[in-house]
């Protein structure tokens, strides 16, 4: 594994700029494989191993990809929508996991650590960098229940909407007095449909 400056340097490059997100999330998830004994799947084998469970959609989620190697296109990434800096950490083979979460005190206690500088972006990005893994962040092990259709690897699930006939794999259809739909069928979307455009 590469030492903390050089994958917080190429995080950052990747992610498009330094942060304390990013700080934030190279050493989260470096505290994540060491936990779950994995020391660096992203350029090993061990990649088959892991899946990470991110809690927000923020700079730190980026860095937590780049350290590990998982992917929403590996399915080895899973996106939670909970707002909260967190993400847990899951080996498949051993079934250890552990959630780990940013400390909202750790943003006052970047003073203490960096007192130096005096921009608080700047501060807490200096602080983070060197703060007390027990300051940044709260951790427990948990159990993950992951379901078949949720490990990676390619689909072996597919399912037609019983409404308009796309194909839905992964289980991810809406059950609807025993139909399976999609989710814009079943209502459930993100987006409201205004037109078909011809191509």
């Amino acid at each position: 594994m590469m030492d903390f400056e050089t994958l917080l340097k190429g995080s950052a490059q990747e992610h498009g700029h330094l942060c304390p997100g990013q700080v934030v999330g190279v050493r989260m998830a470096l505290l994540g494989l060491d936990l779950i004994g994995l020391e660096n799947p992203k350029e090993t084998r061990d990649i088959k191993k892991i899946i990470v469970y991110v809690e927000i959609d923020r700079c730190a989620t980026d860095a937590i990809s780049y350290v590990t190697g998982v992917k929403l296109g590996r399915r080895s990434l899973k996106f939670k929508d909970y707002g909260i800096m967190a993400a847990t950490f899951v080996n498949l083979e051993t079934h250890k996991a552990f959630r780990i979460v940013s400390t909202e005190s750790s943003r006052k206690t970047a003073a203490l650590y960096a007192p130096h500088v005096e921009d608080p972006h700047d501060q807490q990005l200096e602080a983070y960098k060197i703060m007390p893994l027990c300051e940044l962040f709260e951790v427990k092990q948990v159990t993950v229940h992951i379901s078949a259709s949720d490990m990676p690897g390619p689909a072996d699930y597919k399912t037609c909407c019983n409404s308009c006939g796309v194909i839905i794999r992964d289980k991810k259809e809406v059950l609807c007095d025993e139909k399976a739909l999609c989710h814009a069928c079943a209502g459930k979307t993100y987006y409201k449909e205004v037109m078909p455009v011809r191509i």
